[in-house]
């Protein structure tokens, strides 16, 4: 694949897994209307068919439902593996399905680029820091997970997944991308999912309690979802010796409490804030060190908090109006 390619007309045969997921269907649809042939893998445990049904009348888009803890034999050029349960409340229903989609997912996902020989890059997280001891967090910190918690079925399985994805490149040469994803948010989240974002948004729409978890002060860094999307397609169209892993989200540090008050003043809403136990092994802060994504790839973040609260907020007012978006 010339890495050029998708900036210009000249098309690349491409799949993404986890593509009706949030971040997937907005990486479909953009490479779609570029003019890729593009075909979404998903399953459906947590993607969602109408983030992609606008694209299904579109002749160089297509659709596959398929779990990829079974092996796939697709020719491709590009692989994008987003296939995972991304929120807590989706990763822990099926915590084994879970880690099997991060490991076994991976194993399948390079097999299928070792074959076609196709250019792979893993969504992997800003969870592989765990709770961290170093702030704000570098590539080159090995983070603080406990392997034996609740979330260890996301947190080591996107660490494994890493592991195989530099294990193939170094015993069988494959072209790795690797990307550690932040806090993403905006159109396309599901009411449900569990994220802050979501959460406090969907809750004070509709006028109820916003669950706050601790004191609230605990810190999080949220990246719009064009951003990340201008993110992930830097990394992949950068030459082959730029495999990251790479951090990508915003730089800007927020606390929870600061999130619910401009959630509470962006939507005018009468809810009250709730304050509950902090769960166990939630990180207290998280915010990444961009400096290498700027460095090497030249890319940052340029969207403003409020600017992109208020376009998920107006997203979230359609949902629940009964109303279908696609931005």
């Amino acid at each position: 694949m010339r890495y050029a390619q998708l900036c210009n007309s000249d098309p690349v045969r491409i799949i993404v897994t986890g593509g009706a997921g949030f971040i997937g269907s907005h990486l479909c649809e953009r490479l779609t209307l570029s003019g890729h042939v593009v075909l979404c893998v998903d399953n459906f445990s947590s993607g969602n068919a109408a983030n992609i049904r606008h694209l299904q009348q579109l002749p160089n888009f297509s659709l596959l439902q398929h779990d990829i803890t079974s092996p796939l034999d697709i020719d491709s050029e590009l692989i994008i593996n987003l296939a995972c349960p991304a929120s807590p409340v989706q990763y822990q229903i099926d915590p084994v399905q879970t880690v099997k989609t991060a490991v076994h997912g991976s194993i399948n996902m390079l097999e299928l680029a070792r074959q076609t020989k196709a250019v792979i890059f893993q969504a992997s997280t800003s969870e592989v820091y765990g709770d961290p001891t170093v702030h704000p967090q570098r590539e080159d910190y090995w983070g603080n997970v406990n392997p034996i918690g609740p979330r260890a079925c996301y947190d080591e399985g996107k660490r494994c997944a890493e592991t195989l994805f530099f294990d193939y490149r170094r015993q069988f040469g494959l072209n790795i991308k690797v990307a550690r994803i932040f806090n993403t948010y905006g159109p396309r989240m599901l009411p449900g999912d569990g994220r802050v974002v979501s959460s406090l948004i969907v809750s004070a729409l509709r006028d109820e309690p916003l669950r706050i978890f601790g004191d609230g002060s605990q810190t999080r860094s949220f990246c719009y979802v064009s951003d990340m999307l201008d993110g992930i397609l830097a990394l992949i169209e950068a030459p082959p010796t730029v495999t990251g892993p790479i951090n990508l989200g915003n730089p800007h540090e927020v606390s929870i409490l600061e999130l619910a008050e401009q959630v509470l003043r962006l939507t005018g809403s009468k809810s009250r804030l709730v304050f509950e136990p902090f769960p166990e092994n939630d990180p207290r802060r998280r915010r990444p060190d961009t400096t290498l994504a700027q460095t090497t790839l030249g890319w940052a973040p340029k969207i403003d908090l409020i600017d992109g609260l208020r376009e998920t907020i107006q997203f979230f007012r359609g949902e629940l109006n009964g109303a279908t978006h696609h931005v």
